[in-house]
């Protein structure tokens, strides 16, 4: 019986006890047959799996997120007892321990089934430089499937495992994805530990996450993230800046027209102007941008003396073998050795000034949608024009790492001939939860009332109920200190409104009673906390800022009324809003 890999699918079904964690890995080991499309380095033998599947056995399925949830590990990434090679069997060694990121997944329940094929030593974009064949596309074995972590995306594709492990330092986790129909995440650098996998460039390197929908890709991107004390470039993950992926509307940022690149691909040029309407339906602003730095940055990384790092991380290796390094690969590792240290400074430089020109393009922007890939090529394409196609595949995604920022690689769409064709969602570091949230709510249609996340670090959320609602004559106090909408909503339904006697015209008071109440139409908006205290300042009695319930069981500030105030008031809780009785009284 072959059983749905949805993570979601497979933890009720474990939690109902219909199924056994034993019989998904047998349907797994006997999915991957022969391996036509050379997903697989290494694969764990049945009785090794089992042993992980023991191991579960006195664990309750409820307490472990990942419980029986079957898994692939790129093989530049550590899984002890299973050889890491980085695809290439001459660099081989047989770790002693998992990588931090394995050892989190397999304590959270996951069962590893082996090691992916890859660009060898993490270098390429493409999945064709490897001595265990070129990987191959799930939806057409004649193209390529993305690399350089190629296994790791197209064993999800196939349905081999519910979700896997890749390298991202170029864009190694997100072309896969593209090019594979799946989500794929590039998270904050540093937020996952890199102790336990082989570097391509230390200082850029992230792991990276393949999934079947976001909701999967959430799941495993929270039980994998961790301060590792012992990864010198682990990062405590973050939770702050403007949650766009909740809020009513947003902007975000799309390449001039003449900016954009499809080499050709005239599928993927309209698939990607389809992904910016949808994001407009979804409430977000389209914002024309000079990409002008971002491509300046991404060509650093090949340009510049960053291919030394790539040199460093396996320098006593390649001085010694050379000669069994993918004839590509040494190619461009080689290159490294024309770099000097001044080249190295001068480098670090022009990335500065490229960075600080980047942040003026984030003060117009809460996100940024590109294309993953222009375009796809045929294995035989690749393989006949292997640098110049490879760096059309990163026009897209090479400066990600350099300019520190998150990235999210999602479907959108088919082109004509079949092939997958997907979109990027950018942002800056640490806002990774708001890109998942924001690729949840373009796969879904949204509802009008969006349910809150949790209030995000050095932000306020302030309900409005009068006239500092969008449009009305007070909503400049907000916008003014750089507040975003985050929500209309309701209040909990034990409210009542009242238009207020005297003073301006726009005055309406809000109370909450034990009984009589309803809910009233708000809005909530977001902004940093060191503009909350000026905005509560200029609040004139009898109004006032307290915490307002809101429909969904939580809580936040909001504005209110004394109830002195309300005595000789108008009671207009039936018009369910300031608005509404705006719109009766034809203000």
């Amino acid at each position: 019986m072959k059983h749905d890999l949805n993570i979601a699918t497979l933890r009720r079904r474990y939690l109902a006890g219909e199924i056994h964690p034993r019989e998904v890995m047998q349907d797994i080991v006997a999915r991957i047959g022969d391996d036509p499309h050379h997903v697989w380095i290494y694969r764990l033998p049945l009785e090794e799996i089992e042993n992980y599947v023991a191991a579960l056995m006195d664990k309750n399925p409820a307490e472990l997120p990942l419980y029986g949830i079957p898994f692939a590990i790129k093989d530049n990434i550590d899984l002890a007892g299973a050889p890491t090679t980085a695809g290439c069997a001459e660099y081989a060694y047989h770790p002693q321990r998992h990588a931090t990121v394995v050892r989190l997944l397999i304590n959270a329940g996951a069962i590893p089934i082996g090691k992916t094929n890859l660009d060898q030593f993490a270098t390429g974009l493409n999945g064709t430089r490897s001595p265990h064949g070129a990987c191959r596309n799930a939806y057409d074995p004649d193209y390529i499937s993305g690399g350089s972590s190629s296994g790791s995306a197209v064993a999800v594709a196939l349905g081999q495992v519910s979700f896997s492990l890749g390298t991202d330092t170029a864009g190694s986790g997100r072309v896969p994805a593209a090019f594979n129909n799946l989500v794929g995440v590039k998270p904050t650098r540093g937020w996952l530990s890199t102790r336990g996998v082989v570097p391509a460039c230390r200082s850029l390197d992230c792991v990276s996450i393949f999934a079947l929908n976001t909701a999967d890709a959430s799941t495993v991107l929270s039980v994998a993230t961790m301060l590792d004390e012992q990864d010198a470039y682990s990062r405590q993950a973050l939770t702050h800046g403007f949650d766009f992926g909740r809020a009513e509307s947003f902007r975000f940022g799309v390449p001039r027209a003449d900016q954009l690149q499809f080499f050709g691909n005239q599928d993927a040029a309209v698939l990607f102007q389809k992904s910016v309407a949808a994001m407009e339906a979804s409430g977000g602003q389209k914002v024309e941008i000079d990409f002008l730095p971002f491509l300046k940055s991404a060509r650093l990384l090949y340009e510049g003396p960053w291919v030394a790092e790539r040199y460093a991380a396996i320098r006593e290796f390649f001085d010694a073998h050379a000669d069994a390094i993918n004839p590509v690969v040494r190619e461009i590792i080689a290159g490294a050795k024309k770099f000097s240290a001044a080249d190295t400074f001068d480098g670090m430089y022009k990335l500065q000034a490229l960075r600080a020109e980047a942040a003026l393009t984030w003060g117009k922007i809460d996100c940024l949608v590109t294309p993953t890939a222009g375009t796809i090529y045929r294995i035989a394409e690749m393989e006949a024009d292997p640098i110049r196609l490879n760096a059309n595949l990163g026009y897209y995604t090479n400066f990600m790492n350099l300019l520190d920022c998150a990235a999210l690689a999602v479907p959108a769409g088919f082109q004509q001939d079949g092939l997958p064709f997907g979109v990027t969602l950018v942002a800056q570091a640490h806002q990774d939860v708001p890109l998942l949230q924001l690729a949840e709510r373009l796969s879904h249609s949204s509802s009008p009332d969006l349910p809150l996340p949790q209030v995000q670090g050095g932000r306020v959320r302030v309900a409005v109920c009068g006239a500092h609602l969008a449009g009305l004559p007070l909503n400049h106090q907000l916008t003014s200190r750089g507040a975003h909408l985050v929500a209309r909503t309701h209040s909990s339904p034990d409210y009542k409104l009242y238009a207020l006697p005297g003073g301006p015209p726009y005055r309406p008071g809000m109370v909450r009673v034990a009984q009589g109440g309803d809910a009233i139409a708000v809005e909530v908006w977001e902004m940093a906390d060191r503009e909350f205290g000026s905005f509560v300042a200029g609040i004139p009695a009898p109004l006032g800022i307290g915490t307002l319930m809101l429909a969904d069981g939580t809580s936040v500030a909001g504005f209110m009324c004394e109830q002195y105030a309300v005595a000789e008031a108008e009671d207009i809780t039936g018009y369910g809003g300031w608005r509404a009785y705006l719109a009766q009284r034809g203000a």
